[in-house]
């Protein structure tokens, strides 16, 4: 006689749950996965928000560490559909009255241009492209642990553990350098004096110098269906409209996976929360939110008009100016203060991608801007302004290009998504030991309890839709199961 099969619930239907979902039921586990919205996909999902026709995502929209995700490669995300798409450039960045900087696919093309300051540029990122699969290894998963690969890792920590504008006022003599370092760096949604947003910047450009920025074919729901699909191939269930308020009102299970952020997890009810021990639910309530987003998505009746042509070829814009500029945006914006000349993300996903506005002949273009923590206009249409003044300085004649523009500040983004408190698509601030102790110092962080299991942006090792917060909690309840 064979013993009934184990099982999993898993709360919250993002790629962190979906990613633990599939891993548990193709290892044999029987699955349920509890949604609160009408469809998978948290925030990579993707509708015709602009229209009909259109592919609008609705939140992540590059995906450098998808496209070099280990547990999505694992999963064989292709084999259901995933389909990545690659821009001439992964990044550019416009600079007043110069030449815009570009990230090539290629270390020594990219060192190429920029002077005097290929060397660093070279020694600066050569110990993460040399071998990017095995610092992976070392550096998507929990800090506090003997890594797989020890001297690489040595050899990449200086950078690591520096404030990224130290490193580009120490190490780069010209703008495009700083400039294409910073922007990278500003992904850590960090204020760039603060320590370990060296490695956001190193990391983001290794990523592009190797695997690519890509977007996903028809949309990051692309990346969502296909893990859908592997838990449907192994037997898995999806229920949604499900908004799990109560853990009793879930099925008995041997594990349940949590794709929530510490605030959430402590308003959720039942034994196994009220079971917390007192330094878990201490250190999941100390844990701090960062700064938000304001999103903007546009339809264009043409594509953006660049001054530089060269941007007009990247999926991937940073648009903010000097290196000067983004370290006081980044700054006031962590300060609660709204910069006038905010950081600016633009994702042209159709030039990868040309089917994004289903033939219609306009251009999709998504955007969003770094503001302070749960910002609230004082004027309607305020964000949009500093963020089109922002585009206008680099892309002269935007505005008239625009047909239709969709905006979603923190409070509605949050509403939609309440994994996004505040507009923080981090999943928390990844500021101080936040940047390596998610959610705070543990040498655990999955585990919250007996058979209980955190598995979002807020452990280690952070944002990114690549699915390894979901994958290291799948690995614990696999590795307690008796």
């Amino acid at each position: 006689m064979t013993s009934d099969p184990r099982s999993a619930v898993v709360v919250g239907a993002g790629p962190n749950g979906l990613t633990a979902a599939a891993l548990l039921a193709r290892a044999g586990w029987r699955v349920e996965v509890f949604e609160r919205d009408a469809l998978p996909g948290g925030a990579a999902r993707s509708t015709a928000a602009l229209g009909p026709g259109t592919v609008v995502d609705l939140g992540a929209a590059g995906h450098a560490f998808g496209a070099a995700s280990p547990v999505f490669r694992e999963l064989e995300l292709e084999r259901h559909g995933l389909e990545w798409r690659h821009s001439r450039y992964p990044l550019a960045h416009p600079l007043p009255g110069r030449p815009t900087a570009v990230l090539h696919r290629g270390l020594e093309d990219t060192a190429a241009e920029l002077g005097r300051d290929a060397r660093a540029w070279r020694r600066i990122h050569s110990p993460l492209t040399a071998d990017m699969p095995a610092q992976l290894e070392n550096l998507l998963g929990p800090m506090l642990r003997l890594p797989r690969h020890p001297l690489r890792l040595a050899r990449f920590a200086p950078t690591a553990l520096a404030p990224a504008g130290l490193i580009a006022r120490r190490c780069f003599a010209g703008a495009p350098a700083r400039a294409l370092f910073g922007g990278s760096a500003a992904h850590a949604i960090a204020p760039l004096g603060h320590p370990f947003t060296g490695a956001f910047g190193a990391l983001f450009g290794a990523l592009g110098q190797t695997s690519g920025w890509p977007v996903a074919r028809g949309g990051s729901q692309a990346i969502v269906d296909a893990l859908v699909a592997v838990l449907h191939e192994h037997g898995g269930r999806i229920r949604t409209g499900v908004e799990v308020v109560d853990l009793r009102e879930l099925p008995a299970a041997d594990a349940t996976v949590l794709n929530l952020t510490p605030a959430q997890v402590l308003r959720l009810r039942g034994p196994a929360i009220d079971g917390l021990r007192a330094g878990t639910a201490r250190r999941l309530g100390r844990w701090r939110y960062g700064v938000g987003v304001y999103k903007i998505d546009y339809l264009l009746a043409e594509p953006i008009p660049w001054s530089d042509p060269r941007s007009a070829e990247a999926t991937t814009v940073h648009v903010i100016g000097g290196p000067g500029e983004l370290e006081r945006a980044e700054a006031l914006a962590a300060a609660g203060r709204m910069p006038d000349r905010p950081f600016v993300m633009v994702g042209q996903q159709q030039v990868a991608d040309p089917g994004r506005a289903g033939g219609t002949g306009y251009h999709v273009v998504w955007t969003y801007a770094h503001v302070p923590h749960g910002y609230e206009e004082p004027r309607e249409g305020e964000v949009i302004d500093l963020v089109e003044r922002q585009l206008e300085r680099f892309a002269p004649g935007f505005r008239d290009t625009v047909v239709f523009r969709n905006a979603t500040p923190p409070a509605a983004l949050e509403a939609w998504d309440p994994n996004l408190i505040g507009g923080d698509v981090a999943g928390g601030a990844s500021t101080g030991l936040q940047a390596l102790l998610r959610p705070g110092p543990t040498l655990d962080p999955y585990r919250l309890g007996p058979g209980l299991y955190l598995a979002s942006a807020s452990t280690p090792p952070g944002a990114g839709v690549h699915g390894m917060p979901g994958a290291w909690a799948a690995r614990a309840a696999l590795a307690d199961a008796p």
